[in-house]
């Protein structure tokens, strides 16, 4: 089982999504699925471990040897992020249920589990997959899903959302595959270990490869939604099913950056003119914008979905900030925040929901007194707040810390400044939603509420609970994460 280990989560998910498409019934469909996806963690958590004892996975596909064959191949990075899609995915749908039966016509859950089964199945894939082709087809695989998912949001506007995600989504996929077919032109190979040997040789004829990276470079930060290409992503989170909206925000653009590291760190490893300081100069002034602008726009919305898409945009910010710093600590900060904003923006989007299921909204205004009516699901939003702004003992606050360090250790102390304010902006919105739900009172003639039901709860308690025990305890995440970066840049030779 060990010799199969790194193909099995991704064979489980993909065969059991037809099937969860022929058991058509919901209760036995919602079954089947989450046996599926706890499993496939499972799974993941073993390849994660085994990958920490014995290093580098490879698995060649039908018995042929890279590159000629199909390579999976999983270091450190790949089988944390594998660990993370599944965990996500496993938490997520257990609490899928009842909010499903709410916001999802009853006709299509199945047809729901089976594309969050598709869905999970492409991200995890392009974290395993060596070879580049395979990650343009597992990224349309979970685009395509994920497509279907928030156009079965309980609103017209879901389906608006969904053909705008369309459209961006298949520039950005239309743009990677263009440069996928320009480094197979160059290099003969779709490898990608074995790309990175053959690039150098190739580098300096012509401009053919900074074409491709520049394709690459507009097409990825398109699918992360790193400002300016961000315009799919607020309305896709604000009008998909919040079930969606959890999976998504904790998953999909975390992908996305792990693409923007393998690009950097791995297939241009060697092509110092593609790999170095403009693409990093580039990406720093992308994130820092994003960083601001992001933060500001989320203190306006009065819709909290919305806010919280903003503030996923300006975390995006962070990671890629940390990605461009082409430094062990910067990287480290990078990946732990990844995976830190994963749980908490995952937890936030799931107190959320728990608040639309009783609230039957999610605007601002209709959670006056929220804070006494819904004690415990407005406890877990405050402490997935306080997180994001990156208070001490929490995830986020270890992640702003190597960031900051990453910023001092290269002398760039104004960088570090800037990390500082933009966290008092955070603060800013998470501020507005306690004011309201804690020192406002009800609208006259409100109803009261009751919490959501207990396994709605218990998964949300599960990701906010993470995103504490990782600001406790690093061990799991920033260990791991500097292991990842010193092995990438190693590979690196930086």
């Amino acid at each position: 089982m060990t010799e199969h280990l790194p193909v099995l989560p991704i064979v489980l998910t993909l065969i059991a999504a037809p099937v969860c498409l022929l058991l058509r019934h919901r209760l036995i469909a919602f079954t089947f699925a989450l046996a599926v996806v706890w499993n496939a963690f499972a799974l993941a958590v073993t390849l994660l471990w085994t990958v920490l004892d014995d290093g580098t996975l490879s698995y060649h596909l039908g018995g042929w040897a890279p590159p000629w064959g199909i390579e999976y191949r999983v270091d450190v990075l790949g089988a944390f992020v594998v660990a993370l899609v599944s965990g996500i995915g496993a938490v997520v749908l257990t609490y899928a249920p009842k909010s499903v039966a709410r916001e999802v016509p009853e006709e299509k859950h199945y047809l729901f589990y089976t594309a969050y089964l598709l869905c999970v199945t492409g991200l995890m894939g392009i974290a395993i997959t060596g070879d580049l082709f395979n990650v343009f087809v597992f990224l349309e695989i979970s685009s395509l899903s994920s497509y279907a998912l928030i156009s079965l949001g309980p609103q017209r506007r879901s389906l608006t959302a969904a053909f705008r995600y369309l459209v961006l989504g298949t520039i950005g996929a239309t743009f990677i595959l263009i440069a996928i077919g320009l480094l197979y032109m160059m290099t003969g190979t779709l490898n990608m270990a074995d790309m990175a040997e053959r690039l150098p040789q190739v580098a300096g004829k012509g401009r053919t490869i900074l074409v491709a990276a520049g394709f690459l470079s507009v097409g990825i930060c398109l699918k992360m939604a790193l400002f300016p290409l961000h315009a799919w992503l607020p309305n896709a989170y604000a009008f998909a099913p919040s079930v969606v909206t959890a999976f998504l925000a904790a998953t999909a653009t975390k992908v996305s950056v792990y693409v923007l590291v393998r690009f950097i760190f791995t297939i241009f490893r060697r092509v110092e003119t593609y790999s170095g300081s403009r693409l990093a100069l580039a990406l720093m002034v992308m994130s820092l914008v994003a960083i601001f602008v992001c933060s500001a726009t989320a203190i306006y919305q009065r819709n909290i979905k919305r806010m919280l898409a903003w503030s996923s945009l300006a975390q995006i910010g962070y990671m890629v900030l940390g990605v461009s710093f082409l430094s062990v600590t910067g990287l480290t900060a990078g990946i732990v925040h990844l995976v830190n904003h994963a749980v908490t923006k995952g937890g936030l989007f799931l107190a959320m929901g728990c608040i639309a299921l009783r609230l039957g909204s999610v605007e601002l205004d209709d959670m006056r007194g929220l804070g006494r009516r819904m004690p415990l699901t407005m406890f877990l939003w405050v402490l997935g707040g306080l997180s994001l702004v990156g208070v001490p003992v929490t995830a986020g606050f270890i992640s702003k810390w190597y960031l900051i360090g990453a910023a001092l250790e290269k002398g760039w102390w104004p960088i570090a400044v800037m990390i500082l304010i933009s966290s008092l902006l955070a603060l800013v919105y998470v501020w507005r939603v306690v004011e309201v739900a804690y020192f406002k009172s009800p609208k006259e003639g409100a109803e009261p509420l009751r919490e959501a039901p207990l396994g709605m709860l218990v998964p949300t308690c599960l990701l906010i609970g993470a995103a504490i025990w990782f600001g406790l305890s690093t061990s799991l995440t920033a260990d791991v994460a500097r292991q990842a970066a010193e092995k990438l840049l190693g590979a690196s030779g930086r």
